[in-house]
């Protein structure tokens, strides 16, 4: 894994990329060959909050994570424990995908470490691939404020809508920062 690590309000001392460096290059022991990828790292201070957002993009995958923690340290540990958490649940589906076409490949390895996944958590993976509901519904065409305040509205953290402007379907979200995303069709 290559790396490229910096910071945005603080300076990244040696330390800090080692320890980075040190974390994130134990999930390669959940591949049989590791991967080959750029490993993003942003390290950002933010009102006494320090903030890690790690992007690892592979073919067929992309892992992002980020943490917050007044220690960055700890958010380092965080965003490792939620990159592991994606790496296992994909690779659930994976597996799944591959045991239903019989198929023999694997892109992950068989056996993990026993130290690092309990049996609670291998069907706490399982039970977060079921749906559990599924809402249908027509969207009456809005543009981009007006889902916006339906959102608010609702106390949703998104509004799925039909952009009356494009005739695309748009996803407005609320950002951690209290400001608005917004997804679109290309």
């Amino acid at each position: 894994m290559n790396f490229n690590i910096r910071g945005e309000n603080i300076k990244v001392t040696p330390a800090m990329r080692e320890y980075t460096e040190k974390k994130v290059s134990k999930l390669e022991r959940y591949f049989d060959t590791p991967p080959n990828s750029d490993v993003h790292v942003n390290m950002k201070v933010y009102n006494d909050q320090q903030m890690i957002e790690v992007t690892i993009p592979m073919p067929n995958l992309l892992l992002r994570a980020e943490e917050e923690h007044q220690d960055m340290y700890a958010a380092i540990d965080l965003v490792v424990e939620k990159l592991e958490r994606q790496i296992r649940k994909h690779k659930t589906k994976v597996n799944r995908k591959f045991r239903q076409e019989g198929s023999v490949k694997y892109m992950f390895r068989d056996e993990l470490n026993p130290t690092t996944t309990s049996v609670a958590e291998a069907e706490v993976d399982e039970d977060e691939l079921q749906v559990v509901k599924t809402k249908r519904f027509t969207f009456k065409p809005m543009d981009v404020e007006e889902a916006i305040l339906q959102m608010d509205m609702l106390g949703h953290s998104f509004f799925v809508f039909s952009n009356a402007v494009s005739g695309s379907t748009g996803v407005v979200y609320r950002r951690k920062d209290g400001k608005y995303g917004l997804i679109e069709q290309d």
